[in-house]
């Protein structure tokens, strides 16, 4: 791989006051791409749904996270688990999609696994000496939950999800995640690497230019409230409407931040995929999956009260919802794949960084520790 030394960082090394953004290479290279899916991606706990998704017995999910094809169920004792989507003959996937299921069967050969992902059946293999149906399956992977959310990690010895999330546990509790219901669900495709889309969500600094006409007028912040975690991680408390056409809460305030005036909000970033949106009304979470270097799968979710569900408007009032989210989605989608054009261009050079990308800092910052495993130089001119 490309070593660290061949990338000027230097820059972007500084303290906010004197740096500098990355250079084009952190968002171009495949070697670079392989290296974070290597120690972040494959070693830290990363966001992959809600529970609700799995409510019943027999529903499962699958996903390909960095290119590593994975199924989530919930069997028929209603216990979730998460393996490879990997028949353990010959690597075949055996489920596709999303659904409800009583097992899976390979399509190549037959094998049938559980929900567990454990081998229940495998035709002609009783002559095969040393095959133990029992003990064959498909590879697991870890899973655990927070407060609602799904989690799954590709590292046996990481530690606990409970370490993971402990700062978004001592933060961001009280927005009641586990009293929420997934409302929508959206799904698309960026030309743009996976951190321009972290970075766009926490850079707080063009929501004045770039979003003036659809949420940006109702945008208030003050940077000594950004709260800066360890690993590019962040808490920020600032104002905003919520995420409707007339920033209103159209389904109501959540009823445990009654309290709160109408313009509360948060924003919370979990290293490697996971940035999310606290408003009065709901909580938005976001997940970036990288394709390759140059495109990241988005997903979306929109969770209110589990209350708000027993409203005969309510799927016209999320179809708003979505339809606005599109709307500001749409406006970013034109600058992150404009700047993603401009990284592999000889004439890019790095600009400097405002005092109002603090978060967007710290997140290199905290990235470059861990893909690129150099300490930060707080060095001063």
């Amino acid at each position: 791989m490309r070593g660290a030394g061949e990338f000027d960082l230097s820059e972007t090394r500084r303290q906010l006051a004197e740096a500098s953004h990355a250079p084009g290479a952190i968002y171009t290279s495949r070697d670079i791409l392989a290296r974070e899916c290597e120690v972040y991606f494959k070693r830290d706990w990363l966001y992959v749904g809600r529970v609700e998704e799995l409510a019943a017995p027999g529903d499962y999910m699958t996903l390909r996270i960095v290119d590593e094809p994975i199924v989530v169920a919930r069997d028929k004792d209603s216990m979730l688990h998460a393996y490879y989507n990997m028949c353990a003959h010959r690597g075949v996937e055996v489920a596709y999609g999303a659904g409800n299921a009583r097992s899976f069967k390979c399509p190549y050969h037959g094998w049938v696994y559980g929900l567990d992902g454990r081998l229940t059946g495998a035709a002609y293999m009783a002559d095969s000496a040393g095959f133990d149906l029992e003990r064959c399956r498909m590879p697991p992977l870890r899973l655990d939950t927070w407060r609602g959310n799904l989690f799954v990690n590709f590292d046996t010895a990481a530690a606990p999800l409970s370490d993971a999330v402990a700062e978004l546990e001592r933060d961001f509790d009280f927005l009641g995640w586990e009293r929420c219901r997934l409302g929508n669900r959206i799904e698309l495709t960026l030309a743009c690497n996976w951190k321009f889309v972290h970075e766009n969500l926490m850079d707080f600094y063009h929501v004045g230019v770039l979003h003036a006409k659809s949420f940006g007028a109702r945008f208030s912040w003050d940077n000594d409230k950004v709260r800066l975690k360890a690993d590019g991680g962040l808490a920020i408390f600032y104002d905003a409407g919520p995420p409707t056409p007339g920033a209103e809460p159209l389904l109501g305030k959540m009823p445990w931040l009654e309290e709160r005036p109408l313009s509360f909000a948060c924003t919370g970033y979990l290293a490697p995929n996971l940035t999310f949106f606290g408003r009065i009304d709901c909580i938005r979470p976001m997940v970036a999956w990288p394709i390759d270097e140059a495109h990241t799968r988005v997903v979306i979710y929109h969770l209110f009260p589990e209350s708000f569900f027993d409203r005969p408007d309510m799927a016209e009032k999320l179809k708003i919802y979505r339809d606005y989210q599109l709307v500001v989605l749409e406006e970013d989608r034109t600058m992150i794949e404009s700047m993603q054009k401009a990284m592999s261009s000889p004439a890019y050079r790095p600009g400097r960084m405002s005092m109002l990308e603090k978060p967007i800092h710290n997140f290199l910052n905290g990235y470059l520790d861990r893909v690129l495993g150099r300490h930060r130089q707080e060095t001063s001119r």
